[in-house]
């Protein structure tokens, strides 16, 4: 509920009542009530685009030739799970910028888009795309994990080549609201796993250890090696190693929105055990260390302060894939440099740049950084006009822009070029 002096003031200008309704989240924040202060912050947007002559809510209809309401892209906040129309939050720039919106409900299109069988680093031919997450004659199986640290179950999907030599393993970590199985049709990774070989987990995280099952990624406890979440997921990992065929040098994990800063954490803690990192639209280790410092993180891309851990064995610069979208109205785009450059601290790079185009989708800015020896060991991928979701996924799934180029193909051929030692 909202204190009298706000509720009472229908006359104040819109951009000093959005900055009380900011400060009233900034207390119930602090004090841990995190789902009254997204509240807080829903009606303030709310309320803004009644009394904003402007607003899209109040725009005309569009014509029968614009673009289908599927393509719009909504944000999820990484730390409280709240879902919010990235145009209309475009649209609210400032304050609310980056801040936990609105709760509404998931937009999740039907339709199928195009893609197809294209090789690493070329765009798709217009073929359709298969929504279904299991390939004929593969396995999508439900597993679970109990260790010290805690108790998980994920799901596991097994190539149906599997059973002869031992494959690559790829963990994927889910944004906030989202759960295995609509992660793996959002991203599209079965599909890729099937035709290259490679096991693919999907760890979820249950309401019980987050509201809206966010990995906890802005916690110190759930950013250091041996405690927290990351002893939870290096242990499920160590699961499926033991339980299957897998190449102990080629590991890897990857992850969208929260799930993109846990494998940015899981990279920094874990160098000796996966092989390489993928980061979707999330922050870099230590860039918070609880709810404020993270709503400040994604507002406006804190530098990085790695936590401090005990020694980790096998410390290495660990290559890193980022992808961001530049127009990202909940994490800031500042955030994917910031990972980047973690990951690359200390290290002698050459970068180059090049400018790509999906056609008939999205532009992007696509910079690589190689090593001494001209091995490629960090990439970031711009997206130019893309919001808070995965590039180039399935609109079957949640949080997704069909219109990005790939990443999961592109992450997947990144992490195929590395190995650990």
């Amino acid at each position: 509920m909202l204190p009298a002096w706000i509720s009472k003031a229908p006359h104040m200008p819109m951009h000093s009542l959005l900055s009380a309704h900011m400060l009233e989240a900034t207390r119930l924040t602090r004090e841990g009530r995190l789902d009254e202060a997204t509240a807080v912050l829903q009606r303030a947007l709310a309320r803004g685009a009644q009394r904003n002559p402007g607003s899209p809510r109040e725009a005309s209809p569009p014509g029968p030739t614009a673009r289908a309401a599927s393509a719009r892209v909504f944000d999820v906040d990484p730390v409280t799970g709240g879902v919010t129309d990235a145009l209309e939050m475009m649209s609210a720039r400032g304050a609310a910028r980056g801040a936990a919106a609105s709760l509404g409900n998931e937009r999740r299109g039907k339709h199928e888009r195009a893609s197809g069988t294209w090789t690493f680093g070329q765009e798709p031919a217009t073929l359709r795309r298969k929504t279904s997450t299991i390939p004929p004659g593969a396995r999508f199986t439900h597993e679970s994990f109990t260790g010290a640290s805690g108790h998980r179950t994920y799901k596991l999907f097994t190539p149906l080549a599997y059973g002869g030599e031992p494959m690559p393993l790829v963990v994927m970590l889910h944004g906030c609201t989202q759960s295995a199985d609509d992660f793996a049709i959002g991203t599209g990774m079965n599909r890729l796993a099937e035709q290259h070989g490679v096991l693919v987990a999907y760890p979820e995280q249950p309401p019980s250890a987050n509201a809206h099952k966010c990995w906890n990624w802005f916690r110190s406890l759930d950013q250091q090696r041996d405690r927290g979440e990351p002893a939870l997921l290096a242990g499920l990992t160590r699961q499926v190693m033991r339980t299957h065929l897998v190449d102990p040098a080629r590991v890897y994990v990857a992850g969208l929105s929260a799930g993109g800063a846990a494998s940015a954490v899981m990279g920094m803690a874990y160098p000796d055990l996966y092989a390489a990192v993928g980061v979707h639209s999330g922050l870099a280790c230590g860039a918070a260390h609880d709810a404020m410092s993270a709503f400040a993180a994604m507002r406006g891309g804190a530098p990085a302060t790695k936590p401090r851990q005990a020694k980790v064995p096998g410390r290495r610069l660990v290559p890193t894939i980022v992808f961001h979208g530049d127009a990202d109205a909940t994490v800031h785009e500042q955030n994917g440099l910031s990972v980047m450059e973690q990951a690359a601290a200390g290290a002698m790079l050459t970068a180059t740049t090049q400018a790509g185009q999906v056609p008939g989708g999205r532009a992007y800015t696509r910079t690589v950084h190689t090593d001494m020896g001209g091995i490629a060991v960090i990439e970031r991928w711009a997206v130019h006009g893309s919001g808070h979701a995965w590039s180039g996924g399935d609109a079957a799934g949640s949080f997704t822009d069909p219109q990005g180029p790939d990443a999961s193909r592109e992450m997947l051929r990144f992490f195929l070029g590395h190995r650990l030692s």
